[in-house]
């Protein structure tokens, strides 16, 4: 069956296979695929990315049915599953390829996002400032096969069991309501 009003976000937030491991399990959510985005050079190599040599965060790429999901559900979602207040870091990733980031794909998209930041700022919901950058989408690069599904492949990996395992506990938790399934 085709969904006929798929939208897509697109996502940054540190490690790709944390965040494709959280949003696949988004009830809407009809696929995410891990890349790399934002960076300066055309079809960088993981590697490269790793070692901040592209400009490229590691990102993800939503495509999702609004009648089931929200952007602003996601965008909770996003918010609440990484640290949106340290600059070019995530936990022990460090540099531009782990910052967080909205490359919006309409304008829409982007006040949506913007007026989001501002209510958790008013709210005080993080102790420190967000520097999410909130940036117009250019392009997106697929990582490849090597990275799809890289949390259900390998749950006995000692990062999968560390990083990602909680971030599930912690959507199975807050966010049941919105989960295809409970699962960690």
């Amino acid at each position: 069956m085709e969904i006929e009003n798929i939208e897509i976000a697109t996502f940054a937030n540190g490690c790709f296979w944390c965040t494709e491991a959280v949003f696949n399990r988004v009830e809407g959510v009809e696929k995410v695929i891990s890349g790399y985005t934002g960076g300066h050079i055309k079809n960088p190599p993981y590697r490269e990315v790793c070692q901040g040599r592209t400009g490229h965060a590691e990102g993800i790429q939503i495509h999702f049915d609004p009648s089931v999901v929200s952007f602003n559900a996601l965008l909770e979602i996003f918010f609440a599953t990484h640290d949106p207040t340290t600059l070019n870091r995530q936990g022990y990733d460090v540099g531009t390829q782990y910052r967080s980031a909205i490359f919006y794909h309409s304008e829409t998209q982007k006040q949506q996002a913007m007026d989001f930041i501002t209510l958790l700022e008013n709210e005080k919901v993080f102790s420190s400032k967000i520097v999410t950058e909130v940036t117009s989408f250019d392009i997106f690069y697929d990582a490849g096969e090597d990275h799809k599904d890289y949390y259900e492949r390998n749950k006995e990996q000692s990062y999968c069991q560390f990083v990602i395992d909680p971030k599930i506990k912690k959507i199975n938790t807050y966010y049941s309501d919105k989960l295809k399934e409970k699962t960690v």
